[in-house]
Formats: C-alpha cells, sequence, structure tokens
C-alpha cells in the first residue's frame, strides 16, 4: 500500500469523505489517506496528525515526496490535538484503531471538535462503546459497513452532529443500520463472532476458579443475540448451544 494504492479498507474509508472537504486524519500513520486524495482532488486540504515520531517522520517524507506541503500539514500531536480552528476542518478520518481508543480520543479531543465536521472512523474492535459515545454526544450515524481484508473483518462508521438519537442496545452492539441491510460480509462476521462466543463459553465452563457471574452473562447474552440475528437473517446455520457453566 502506497498513496498511489490504498488499501481496500482505505478505499473505503476514503469514499465517505465529502468532495472538496477540509481532512483531518488522525493518526495518519505513513499519510497515505490524505495524500491519495489530494492527488486526486477530492478534498481541499487537510492535516495528518501522528503522536508517534516515526509515523509523524514517515507522512512528512510523504507529502514531501509528493510536493504537497502546501496543500497538507503533518503535526506531531496526541488525537485531535492537531486539529486547530484556523485548519476549518470539515471532515475528521480515525482508522485502524481499537474502538475504545477512538473513542477516548474523541472524548479527550471534545474542545477541537466544531460539531460540524463529518467523523470517519475505522475501528479495530470495540464497535459498541463507540457507537454509545456517538449517541451521548449527539452525533448520528449516517453509514456503517463492514468489509472484510487479509482475514480480518473491519468496520467503517460515518457519523455527523444531529438531533438527538437513541439507539436500542441491540443497535449499539451490531450497529444500527447493519442491522438493516445485513449484507453479506456482516453475516459472515457474526457468524465467525458466534464461533468465538461459543469458544469462550467453553472455556469459562471448563474454568476451575469462581467466575464473575455478570461476565458470563454478558457473554450468553451476545450470544443469543448473534443466534436470533443469524437465525432471522436468511435462515442462516446457527451453532450449538453454549455449554453449561456451573457455578462455583
Amino acid at each position: 500500500m502506497n498513496e498511489n494504492t490504498l488499501s481496500m479498507r482505505l478505499e473505503r474509508v476514503a469514499a465517505h469523505v465529502p468532495a472538496g472537504a477540509r481532512l483531518a486524519d488522525i493518526g495518519s500513520d505513513h499519510g497515505y489517506l490524505p495524500v491519495a486524495l489530494m492527488r486526486r482532488g477530492a478534498i481541499e486540504a487537510a492535516v495528518a496528525g501522528e503522536v508517534a515520531l516515526t509515523p509523524f517522520q514517515a507522512a512528512q517524507r510523504t507529502v514531501r515526496e509528493n510536493d504537497l506541503q502546501a496543500r497538507i500539514t503533518v503535526r506531531q500531536a496526541n488525537g485531535l490535538a492537531a486539529i486547530t480552528p484556523a485548519d476549518r476542518i470539515t471532515a475528521i478520518s480515525i482508522c485502524g484503531m481499537g474502538g475504545e481508543t477512538i473513542r477516548d480520543i474523541l472524548e479527550r479531543g471534545k474542545a477541537h471538535l466544531s460539531g460540524s465536521e463529518r467523523l470517519i472512523l475505522q475501528p479495530n474492535g470495540g464497535e459498541q462503546p463507540l457507537r454509545l459515545w456517538l449517541m451521548e454526544n449527539g452525533y448520528r450515524i449516517l453509514s456503517e459497513e463492514v468489509l472484510r481484508e487479509s482475514r480480518f473483518d473491519y468496520e467503517i462508521i460515518v457519523a455527523e452532529r444531529a438531533e438527538a438519537v437513541s439507539y436500542t442496545d441491540k443497535e449499539l452492539y451490531f450497529g444500527p443500520l447493519q442491522m438493516q441491510a445485513r449484507s453479506p460480509a456482516f453475516l459472515i462476521k457474526w457468524q465467525h463472532k458466534l464461533r468465538h462466543k461459543q469458544k469462550t463459553l467453553s472455556h469459562l465452563a471448563r474454568a476451575q476458579q469462581a467466575l464473575p457471574e455478570d461476565k458470563i452473562a454478558d457473554v450468553r447474552q451476545e450470544a443469543q443475540w448473534i443466534r436470533e440475528l443469524l437465525t432471522e437473517s436468511h435462515g442462516q446455520p446457527v451453532l450449538a448451544n453454549e455449554p453449561e457453566i456451573r457455578e462455583p
């Protein structure tokens, strides 16, 4: 992957960046996303933010090699601290981190948000707490998708500030729009997740030490939700019931 050929994951993220946007790419790594979008004439300006020195220097190098220093600013900063009001940012992308990490970046950086930006988020797991943060902070989810690349399932969540929105626990877990669309990639992801949940329950059933009841209950509830979702979705096969977990 480079600024000429983005990964499938970053191509899907790029597709959600509005034409002519002023983009802040937080955790930009090599800066491939903003540079690719700028080379395509898709955005007006960009900030590439990186907290670690090595990727910060890599992003500087990518911008310099493409002669885009006048259009893309590379800053070493923690999270949204890379953004200033003068940047007039209209879209923020945060990709390739855990959902909890993205949530924490947004929470710590609230002072840097004007509320008019589009958020294009690509969490590596932890989508549920990220969706909860969006809901609690007045962001409506406009688009969601699942894609599979290199044997991993990735989600992209696009949100904008809107009127107050309320999602159910199930919608926060699966994604409100994902639950409606139920794409093949989405169903395959949750088939994999169900297998993982049932393995977890098997391990818990064999564990010798006392087990926290709330943890067991949470895993059981999630497995039940997934089973119901797959059963409702074109008769997807459902795996065997969870093993019985004896109380300590």
